[in-house]
């Protein structure tokens, strides 16, 4: 039967794929946001300013901290880019999230698995990124690739698994294939920094599987992803096949506002696979992006019972503003 062999988990964010001397070109973006999400509260900009005096968070905003920083999550990324093809497993599972790259308010599963034999990305074009948010056309390098490229996908694993988790009580949608034109350009950033970073474009066959986390009121809680990956792991173990499968939870840690706190709670849980802590996280704690930890969460319901082990690679929180706004980049495997 097969079997899980290696778990991953990495940010992906735009700030790991902008040049550190930019970082500060997505402050423009914070000031205007009306509802910065931290510790379950929204904030304005000003607010959080003055919440977090006392951190003193300006110590750590600057060329020469972002050069720093950058250069820690990029020895990072190469490491676990390393671990993963020393693996060289047969088949990934990628447990990631769309921001309506692919999915809009007029369907918006709380849970998809992609069975297609193959999945396409593209380059913005030059219309898409002068729509764009201060700081992230900069960064779509860092997760399209230069043309347009297909992947392989992994149709008779996400059969079997589809069919495994509806037999388990996780009603998820299933798509073959990605909508062309319009305003999409491919597969979502959570699989294409994987595909460009990680796999530097080496693409494993792979089923992507899309949780909700961005957008109420269908976003999974915590527990329900824990449980949807002992489900996945439980699924694997039941496919008739020699495979060795790798599962990696894309996105996170905490953002748009950074809450190192937190990121300490939930790595050591992670560790510990302490399903009860990581399903106890409130909901309003896991907004924004820090929802994405919650690709993280899954993964490492998946690989609990298989006897790997974490290794905490780096954890960075980028900040890029006294308000604590940022990017806290993890990056950690298990093996």
């Amino acid at each position: 039967m097969a079997k899980i062999v290696f778990g991953m988990g990495t940010s992906h964010g735009p700030q790991l794929s902008t040049p550190p001397k930019l970082w500060g070109q997505r402050v423009t973006a914070d000031k205007k946001n009306p509802g910065l999400m931290f510790r379950g509260s929204k904030y304005v900009f000003d607010e959080l300013v003055e919440l977090r005096k006392d951190e003193n968070l300006g110590s750590q905003i600057g060329l020469e901290q972002w050069t720093a920083k950058n250069e820690r999550c990029h020895t990072a990324i190469d490491r676990l880019a390393a671990e993963l093809k020393k693996v060289n497993p047969d088949a990934v599972i990628i447990m990631g999230n769309d921001q309506h790259e692919i999915y809009s308010e007029n369907n918006m599963p709380a849970i998809s698995v992609f069975r297609g034999e193959s999945f396409y990305d593209m380059p913005p074009t030059e219309e898409q990124k002068a729509k764009m948010a201060p700081g992230i056309a900069v960064a779509a390098a860092g997760h399209k690739p230069s043309e347009y490229t297909t992947y392989p996908g992994h149709p008779e694993l996400g059969l079997h698994l589809i069919k495994h988790l509806i037999q388990n009580e996780f009603d998820v949608a299933q798509s073959d294939s990605l909508p062309q034109g319009g305003r999409s350009t491919g597969v979502p950033h959570s699989l294409g920094f994987v595909y460009g970073q990680i796999m530097k474009e080496a693409v494993i066959p792979h089923v992507p599987i899309m949780l909700n986390t961005f957008f109420p009121p269908n976003q999974p809680p915590a527990a329900r992803c824990y449980k949807l990956g002992k489900a996945i792991r439980k699924a694997v173990e039941a496919w008739e096949s020699d495979a060795r499968v790798a599962i990696i939870g894309s996105g996170g840690l905490s953002h748009f506002v950074i809450d190192e706190e937190m990121d300490d709670k939930i790595i050591k849980a992670m560790d510990s696979f302490d399903e009860a802590t990581l399903g106890a996280i409130p909901e309003s704690y896991l907004q924004s992006g820090s929802s994405e930890i919650k690709n993280w969460i899954a993964m490492t319901g998946a690989v609990a019972g298989t006897g790997l082990t974490m290794e905490l690679v780096d954890y960075i929180p980028c900040y890029r503003s006294e308000a604590g706004t940022g990017t806290a980049q993890g990056f950690a495997y298990w093996d």
